[in-house]
C-alpha cells in the first residue's frame, strides 16, 4: 500500500478532533469535582489550531463533499471558540463541529485508502 501525505493529515485531523471532543465532553464533568480546575479556551484554540492545518492541506486534494463537511465543520468549531474567548459565552456548535470533522476526516482517509489499492 502507497502512503499519503494526505492520510498523515487525516489521521492527524481525526486524532485531534477526537481529543478535542473528548476534552469538550469530559472536562465540563470534571470542573463539578472539586479539583480545582477551570476552563481555559486556549487549549480549544490549539486543538482548533491542529484542525485548521490538516484540512488547509486535505481540501485541496479532496472531493467536493469532505471538503464541505471539514470546512463546515471548521467553521463551527472557530465560532465557539471564538464566541468563548470574546463574549463568554459557550456555544454547544463545537460539539457538532467536532463530529463532523471526525467523519470528514475518516470519509477522505477512507477514500483515500480506496485509491491507492
Amino acid at each position: 500500500m502507497k502512503k499519503t501525505t494526505t492520510s498523515f493529515y487525516d489521521i492527524l485531523g481525526i486524532s485531534s478532533a477526537t481529543f478535542c471532543l473528548v476534552h469538550c465532553l469530559i472536562f465540563p464533568v470534571l470542573t463539578i469535582l472539586p479539583l480545582g480546575l477551570i476552563h481555559n479556551p486556549i487549549i480549544d484554540l490549539i486543538f482548533a489550531s491542529f484542525g485548521l492545518f490538516a484540512i488547509i492541506k486535505i481540501i485541496k486534494k479532496s472531493s467536493l463533499l469532505v471538503s464541505s463537511i471539514l470546512v463546515v465543520s471548521m467553521s463551527l468549531i472557530w465560532i465557539s471558540i471564538l464566541s468563548e474567548i470574546m463574549f463568554e459565552m459557550h456555544l454547544e456548535l463545537i460539539y457538532f463541529g467536532g463530529i463532523g470533522m471526525i467523519i470528514g476526516h475518516l470519509l477522505n482517509y477512507n477514500w483515500h485508502k480506496k485509491q491507492n489499492h
